[in-house]
């Protein structure tokens, strides 16, 4: 299913080009690179309409959103409800996965107060630098990234001068700074499971190599999705792909 902001750029994308004022002469003068500015700034625009993470909403609302959709659709939304009563909708920028995966993550960790749980990751992260460094990553290419996501872990046990609240976390989630850093963080953990089980990885990933995988810790722009391939759409891979990978650290 595309994301609803996706829908709305493309259709303001092609109304755009379509635009009856625009005369051949515009066309000829309209560099690829226009476009793609064209583009970027309609879902620049779409995309102060959506914050990172939104609001909650009660599950009811997806119901009445997709009520003339397909009846397939509408029976996995009953099945949702038979476990969860609401959702928060993220941005659809190539991102979602890790942004929805990070707040799930932290919101539950903040919930349960569960240290053990919280141990048994910083464990885990230490043995993921180990696997990066053992590839072949740099340190300080990465390091400030997983310091980042280790001050917000710790961040959600209460009892300390550093500890936040619900409203605090829901906010970080938001702040785009914060909210990068955190990408980054599960994009070479991701990179790094990917590499070092790239037989396992292989037919899920369009040529992988090392090249191809390095996409996955490039510029936050970058969808990591665009890497991947299988299933119906390239996004629904990488989502899948990235799940698996991080499986190892979870």
């Amino acid at each position: 299913m595309q994301p609803q902001e996706e829908l709305v750029a493309d259709k303001e994308l092609d109304s755009a080009t379509s635009d009856p004022l625009l005369s051949i002469d515009d066309w000829e003068n309209f560099r690829d690179d226009d476009i793609m500015q064209q583009q970027t700034a309609i879902r620049a625009e779409e995309a102060e309409k959506m914050p990172f993470v939104g609001d909650k909403e009660p599950l009811s609302a997806l119901a009445a959103e997709y009520q003339s959709g397909s009846p397939i659709l509408q029976e996995k939304i009953k099945l949702l409800g038979e476990q969860y009563t609401a959702i928060r909708r993220t941005r659809g920028d190539g991102n979602c996965f890790f942004r929805s995966f990070m707040f799930s993550y932290l919101e539950h960790i903040l919930e349960s107060q569960d240290k053990a749980e919280v141990d048994r990751i910083i464990v885990n992260v230490e043995q993921c630098k180990k696997t990066l460094q053992s590839l072949g990553y740099a340190d300080f290419t990465f390091e400030d990234f997983f310091a980042l996501f280790l001050e917000q872990l710790e961040s959600v046990l209460q009892g300390s001068d550093s500890s936040i609240s619900h409203d605090e976390l829901v906010t970080r989630s938001r702040d785009q700074s914060i909210s990068d850093y955190v990408v980054m963080f599960f994009r070479f953990v991701t990179s790094g499971e990917i590499r070092r089980r790239s037989d396992f990885f292989e037919p899920f990933i369009l040529g992988l190599t090392n090249a191809s995988v390095e996409q996955s810790e490039g510029p936050i722009e970058w969808p990591f999705s665009k890497v991947c391939k299988g299933g119906k759409r390239k996004k629904e891979s990488g989502q899948t792909t990235g799940g698996a990978a991080l499986h190892t650290l979870w």
